[in-house]
């Protein structure tokens, strides 16, 4: 599972709530938590149970989208 211990947590990783990852990607918390426990966006708990999210994998994850969503647009710019 793509889930961390908060132990093996960087310790220097600035960490996000779900809500914070869910405005960046315009989706709602729900959505993030869904991602998270199917793989596509790695999480850690903290000790109460909450999840966050690394903001390195964040950026990374959006950046990807991105690049995807770039190509799907460029694809479909060629179709027509």
């Amino acid at each position: 599972m793509a889930e961390t211990h908060p132990s093996t947590a960087g310790h220097d990783a600035e960490l996000m709530a779900p809500h914070e990852v869910a405005d960046l990607f315009r989706v709602s918390p729900a959505t993030i938590t869904r991602w998270a426990r199917v793989g596509l966006l790695p999480s850690t708990r903290t000790p109460g149970g909450h999840r966050r999210f690394e903001r390195s994998c964040v950026v990374e994850h959006l950046q990807r989208l991105g690049r995807e969503g770039d190509d799907d647009r460029a694809r479909a710019a060629l179709e027509h």
